[in-house]
């Protein structure tokens, strides 16, 4: 048994705005099927997509505080003028530049319309086949440890371990990477990006959780009521969900 990312749910006081802004962010469709925008491939929607990571944008009521999420998204880039062309468009569509302590580096952080912290990478061979999104970025305090825990509740393979990052991607080599980021500083504040986990058709959502929970995960209650979803934290409190299969 094992689990399979599907997507990153961010959250936002006008989740059609902000739908829109990832939509033409990463060249996709938004779409409305609820009182979510769903952002993913254009060609129509197709839930859970068979190839990327998709963007589920969920309506709340508090904004965004000033504490820099801990999970964020890195947008992949095939030249230096690619990367350029990429930032003005994005600043255009509303993205501010945002400072996170980065200093002088190659890439560009920027954040959302409701202030959700991005980057735009500068080109890099290990990213040109994985769509827009490059990465799903993690802060964390122990990447070693994160890569473990990861590594068992999802079917992704481990391409990298060091005491200062790990990367995970999807078995198939599709898509983008998961990446765990030694960063200082200590989880805070509910974040407003988290990962959605899909069981695979045939496999028990109820044995899943279970199996997560004896892996280190714990119960979460965002005041969510009874819906199908099942909200946890990872061992260091990252916030993320077990969705129902459709």
């Amino acid at each position: 048994m094992a689990l399979r990312p599907v997507q990153v749910n961010i959250k936002a006081l006008d989740h059609s705005a902000v739908g829109r802004f990832w939509a033409e962010a990463l060249g996709w469709s938004a779409y409305s099927p609820g009182v979510t925008t769903y952002v993913g491939p254009g060609g129509g929607l197709l839930w859970p997509d068979p190839v990327a990571v998709c963007v589920d944008v969920v309506p709340v009521p508090e904004p965004k505080t000033t504490a820099k999420n801990r999970v964020h998204l890195d947008l992949a880039t095939n030249s230096a003028a690619d990367q350029a062309e990429l930032v003005a468009r994005l600043k255009a569509l509303g993205a501010t530049p945002a400072h996170v302590g980065q200093g002088d580096v190659p890439w560009t952080v920027l954040a959302d319309p409701e202030g959700n912290e991005f980057c735009v990478l500068e080109p890099r061979e290990i990213y040109q086949d994985t769509g827009p999104i490059a990465a799903v970025v993690v802060d964390c305090a122990d990447p070693r440890a994160m890569a473990r825990f990861w590594g068992e509740a999802m079917d992704w393979t481990l391409h990298e371990v060091t005491d200062d990052h790990a990367a995970l991607r999807s078995a198939d080599g599709v898509g983008p990477y998961l990446e765990f980021l030694r960063t200082p500083g200590v989880k805070t504040v509910p974040d407003r990006v988290h990962l959605d986990l899909l069981p695979y058709p045939g496999d028990d959502k109820a044995a899943e959780v279970a199996r997560l929970r004896a892996l280190g995960a714990t119960d979460l209650d965002l005041g969510q009521g009874d819906v199908p979803w099942t909200c946890l934290a990872d061992p260091e409190g990252h916030e993320f969900c077990v969705l129902a299969l459709p």
